[in-house]
């Protein structure tokens, strides 16, 4: 375990009823006093913005500032109605005045007004559920004309347009807590919302954040969270209440394999400077009786997730929120990310919203599957295949079905945190633009001569279930477009790789493993089938060629990764000749030692046209067949061992 940093100063962890993570309410309420005390000087004199230090939103610097506002405004909301108001003064007094100067026109800090898909949207939703959470101390208290003002700036979002994904719900959740203070709203536009969300469910908990193939974990902090708060605004939800909370019990069996066994969430998708905002799901499935996890588990993995990030310096030494993961990092950004962004991570404490002798605050923690047992947990409905390792606490993602592309005919464009083949809770990808456009890890390539790689933008599903995915994409290399299809295979921390390329030119081809990323260069070794990468805390990430390869190395680079400056990829590289080729290789992401000579000569493959058949040092025996298959072929076969001399037959 990582010590606190001594900057911040947090109660005395607590055995008794944490034996996992030692943090218990007291942990939460004072992590979030800091966090709100440490923005304090950033307040405009009125208090109505923060305009806290770091880089600028494409908003600018008054909606920034209405940001910092907002965000902060959130979790002081589920400190103060958390507390039933008591010992909270001063964050009641400073937030409503903050609330009466942005909403009063013509001020130095007043809020800009709510236009079309503007961010004043986003943080318009954020303060009302603020107003609704804290309305007998805040709202109730002010003077006519100061509700007035609010009602008038909340209701600014009445008939305005918002982007076809979660922002539709910022326009639910503002115009349904103005109609509970009499304010302008429009309930068809509520209703609307409502039912827009309703295509964008595949099933078994999972949404898709608009319409495509948009899984993160706005799925979580978004599109779970704002239906369920909007039921605790209304007096009859109209049975919407009941379906939601039977969603996010489904969806929570599957999210809370996400998270490494040191809490560490799973490296995928935008919005990562969010960092602990990924535990709101875990709190709201208590909140709303709607989880398949007991108090215990819930707790110990909402409190890993945040101990987490404050013993690697999130907040940092001022108290603050910055942008990037760990430390600064503005490749985890978007151009929408300015200063106050990363305080969406307040959405993390809901949690403070049950009292405090709910049992998930007073029942002792529990093991989650994680500890217990390595897991691989298909996920159909992204494309996701998680696999868990208890020896290291790794959870790897492996991606057949998440690219942030809207549906045809959109436009596909490709992005560091959803193209990759894998992700996992101990390394990130390398998302520096210089190292994008290289585009090494966890990546399979077709290069142009000037060393131009191919992209994986739209992902083209096949198939996922067992310890089994795979998927298409079309790659292209100057005026030429190439078939790949890749199937992985899953089985403690191995992952074996087959890529099928179809293409009639020759091109020259790469595949990645897993970036390392540390403080210091990483240990490399190289040999001529494989190549390893390990840090100075023992991760490792090796790639071994076992079929098709012909050579292998390792890419350096330097401020590419949220996880250090200094990263190593190993890498494969070989040839496409025209027609189809088929490559085989073994990634490995591993805690352990790991010995690659021993895994190069341990794997058998056999290659037969399409057909691949892997077997494993002890004998298991794996079959794939790639690319188009007759109806009624079997495309993925295992067989439990037979010993190590067990034969090879396509």
């Amino acid at each position: 375990m990582t010590d606190t940093p001594p900057y911040l100063v947090l109660p005395p962890l607590e055995r008794s009823l944490s034996t996992c993570t030692g943090w218990g309410r007291q942990h939460w309420e004072t992590l979030a006093d800091h966090l709100l005390g440490s923005v304090t000087p950033y307040a405009t004199a009125g208090g109505g913005q923060f305009r806290l230090p770091g880089r600028n939103s494409r908003s600018g610097v008054v909606s920034d500032g209405l940001e910092g506002f907002a965000r902060t405004f959130l979790l002081a909301a589920f400190r103060i109605r958390g507390a039933g108001g008591q010992g909270v003064a001063g964050l009641i007094e400073r937030y409503a005045a903050g609330l009466v100067a942005g909403t009063t026109p013509g001020r130095d800090d007043s809020w800009p007004v709510i236009v079309d898909r503007s961010q004043q949207m986003v943080e318009a939703a954020s303060i009302a559920l603020a107003l609704h959470e804290t309305r007998p101390w805040i709202f109730d208290r002010l003077s006519t004309a100061e509700q007035d003002n609010v009602r008038t700036w909340l209701g600014g979002f009445v008939g305005k347009r918002t982007w076809d994904n979660n922002w539709i719900l910022f326009q639910v959740v503002t115009e349904q807590f103005l109609a509970t203070v009499d304010g302008p709203h429009d309930p068809a536009e509520i209703e609307r919302g409502l039912d827009t969300i309703e295509p964008w469910y595949r099933g078994n908990g999972w949404y898709s954040d608009g319409a495509g193939a948009n899984f993160d974990y706005y799925i979580g902090w978004a599109m779970h969270l704002y239906p369920l708060l909007w039921t605790r605004m209304v007096d009859d939800d109209g049975g919407r209440g009941a379906a939601y909370r039977q969603r996010l019990r489904e969806f929570l069996a599957g999210y809370q394999h996400f998270f490494g066994a040191d809490g560490a969430p799973v490296h995928q998708g935008r919005s990562l400077t969010y960092r602990f905002a990924c535990a709101a799901p875990l709190w709201l499935g208590a909140l709303f009786d709607a989880t398949p996890l007991t108090p215990g588990q819930t707790r110990r993995l909402a409190s890993d997730v945040v101990r987490h990030f404050v013993e690697r310096g999130a907040p940092d030494e001022r108290g603050l929120l910055t942008l990037g993961w760990y430390e600064p990092f503005l490749p985890t950004t978007q151009d929408y990310s300015g200063p106050g962004s990363p305080y969406w991570a307040s959405k993390g404490f809901l949690g403070l919203l049950l009292p405090a002798d709910h049992p998930v605050w007073i029942e002792p923690e529990r093991s989650v599957p994680n500890d217990l047992a390595d897991q691989v947990v298909a996920l159909p409905e992204p494309g996701f295949l998680l696999s868990s390792t208890v020896h290291d606490g790794i959870v790897r993602l492996l991606n057949h079905g998440s690219d942030h592309n809207a549906a045809p005919p959109a436009p596909a464009h490709d992005d560091p945190h959803y193209a990759k083949l894998a992700y996992s809770t101990h390394t990130g990808p390398e998302a520096a633009p210089a190292a994008w456009h290289a585009d090494v890890d966890n990546h399979l390539a077709l290069l142009a001569p000037d060393g131009t790689a191919s992209r994986r933008a739209r992902i083209e599903r096949v198939a996922l279930g067992d310890r089994f995915a795979a998927s298409r994409h079309t790659a292209t290399v100057g005026d030429t477009e190439y078939r790949v299809e890749t199937a992985t295979v899953v089985r403690g921390c191995w992952e074996v790789r087959a890529h099928l390329v179809s293409g009639p030119a020759r091109a020259a081809v790469r595949e990645g493993g897993y970036a390392i990323a540390d403080r210091i260069p990483p240990s490399t070794v190289v040999g001529d089938r494989f190549a390893l990468a390990r840090s100075g805390s023992a991760v490792s990430s090796t790639l071994v060629g076992l079929a098709g390869w012909a050579g292998a190395g390792v890419h350096a680079d330097v401020d590419a990764n949220a996880y250090g400056p200094c990263s190593a990829t190993p890498l494969l590289r070989g040839a496409h000749s025209g027609g189809e080729t088929v490559f085989v290789g073994l990634a490995v992401l591993s805690g352990d030692a790991v010995h690659p000579e021993a895994l190069a000569t341990g794997f058998a493959v056999l290659v037969a046209g399409r057909t691949v058949v892997v077997r494993y040092p002890d004998g298991e025996l794996v079959r794939l067949v790639l690319g188009d298959l007759p109806a009624g072929a079997v495309r993925y076969q295992r067989h439990a061992s037979d010993g190590p001399g067990a034969s090879l037959r396509a």
